[in-house]
C-alpha cells in the first residue's frame, strides 16, 4: 500500500511539474510574440516617416550644388 501511494505521489508531483513548465513556456511565448509585433509595427512605422533634411546656406564665396529631400519631394539647389 505504502509503495501504491509513493508511485501516486511521484506520478502527481511530475504532473504539476510538467504543467507549470507548459504555463511558464506559453506566456513567454505570448509575451515574445507581442513584443515581436510591437517592435514590427514601431520600425515599419518609422520608416514610413522619414525625418527632413535640413538644410543651411553656405556664408563663403563657394557655392555648390545640394540635392536634399524634405519628406514632400526632393530639392535641388543651384
Amino acid at each position: 500500500m505504502q509503495n501504491i501511494r509513493s508511485i501516486f505521489f511521484m506520478l502527481a508531483g511530475a504532473t504539476v511539474f510538467v504543467a507549470m513548465l507548459l504555463l511558464t513556456f506559453s506566456v513567454t511565448l505570448a509575451v515574445g510574440g507581442i513584443l515581436t509585433v510591437l517592435m514590427v509595427g514601431r520600425a515599419l512605422s518609422l520608416k514610413m516617416k522619414p525625418a527632413p533634411v535640413r538644410a543651411r546656406a553656405r556664408t563663403d564665396g563657394k557655392r555648390e550644388m545640394r540635392i536634399w529631400n524634405d519628406g514632400r519631394g526632393t530639392i535641388i539647389d543651384l
